[in-house]
């Protein structure tokens, strides 16, 4: 049985119009204008136990709207929304009871106290019994290596830190859904991997079924074994990074690294993309000539020091499928 289900989910809202000036201000006093947004415009999904999803967008897709209903903040228009059986508004109580959130640019933990006081407030707002939460707390903080950060008040921890102790704070009354929003967000590469690397963990060991949205296609890449795609207000994909990328181009590159300054490379069957000094990109269809060949052609022709083959990165893939969904729009 699925965890999550949504099924033909809408959500829309009225947002205020106004004529520029004076004179549309005044009149917009008398009569107001409203144009309606559909957030949510019918999406369907379900989610199983254990999985870990990437959901991504450009901004003003739907991805919060859709957290938010998840959540139990915000109520549909329509449609069916069940999170571990339960409709999220209307069991609010129960439901937050076995829920994790952790919002990239705001913290649930208390400023100007110490990270384990917070800890203590938010165990006692959970309800969970003193045995399991010293037993969870021990955990998170052996974890995420929290430790030199119990007795610091939050104001003074980094970013880095800081995220690290939010995770842990929305975790220890074991909730059976994680919603993660932009949690590498401004964090170093350090900080990241050590995020990433705590999220991948959790889902292995406890089972949390983890919903992470973000930009960060990185992030994606190394978490997420299914990605769903929002636009404006409908699921354009959803399904695995590979068969994100089939959907949406067979390209390849082969990145060359010439020995001399100064040469140039071409070939009847790709395109060069970039020619930064030595470096050289070139994209191909290998529907249409096969790495083997392509690389022979150019050893042939060029004295190479190293070269290699990859897929485009995720981030160009993504930008090409919002590009579709705008041109079918204007179309």
């Amino acid at each position: 049985m699925s965890l999550i289900v949504v099924e033909n989910l809408v959500k829309t809202f009225k947002v205020a119009q106004r004529q520029p000036g004076l004179w549309g201000a005044v009149r917009g006093l008398i009569h107001r204008q409203h144009r309606t947004v559909h957030a949510l415009d019918g999406i369907s999904f379900a989610i199983e136990p254990g999985e870990l999803v990437g959901y991504i967008g450009p901004n003003g897709a739907g991805k919060s709207t859709t957290v938010k209903i998840l959540s139990g903040i915000l109520v549909p228009n329509s449609g069916v929304c069940t999170v571990n059986g339960r409709v999220p508004w209307k069991h609010r109580i129960a439901h937050v009871q076995r829920l994790g959130v952790v919002f990239g640019q705001r913290t649930q933990l208390w400023w100007d106290l110490p990270v384990i006081e917070s800890f203590d407030l938010l165990a006692a707002i959970y309800r969970v019994p003193p045995a399991d939460y010293r037993r969870n707390r021990a955990e998170m903080v052996d974890l995420l290596d929290l430790a030199p950060l119990l007795d610091t008040p939050v104001r003074q921890l980094s970013l880095g830190q800081r995220m690290r102790c939010d995770l842990a704070a929305a975790l220890l009354h074991r909730p059976d859904v994680l919603f993660l929003d932009e949690p590498t967000i401004g964090l170093d590469a350090v900080s990241k991997l050590a995020v990433r690397r705590f999220i991948k963990e959790l889902n292995r060991r406890q089972g949390v079924t983890v919903i992470l949205t973000t930009h960060d296609m990185d992030d994606i890449e190394a978490l997420c074994s299914r990605v769903m795609v929002i636009g404006q207000g409908k699921i354009l994909s959803d399904g695995s990074l590979e068969a994100l990328r089939r959907s949406v181009t067979s390209e390849r590159w082969l990145i060359v690294d010439l020995a001399n300054d100064g040469d140039g490379v071409s070939d009847p069957d790709a395109l060069v993309i970039e020619h930064t000094g030595r470096r050289v990109e070139l994209s191909f269809d290998p529907q249409h000539i096969s790495p083997a060949e392509l690389i022979a052609r150019v050893t042939a022709k060029h004295a190479i020091r190293d070269l290699f083959v990859q897929n485009p990165p995720i981030e160009k893939i993504i930008a090409r499928l919002y590009g579709r969904l705008e041109s079918s729009n204007q179309s």
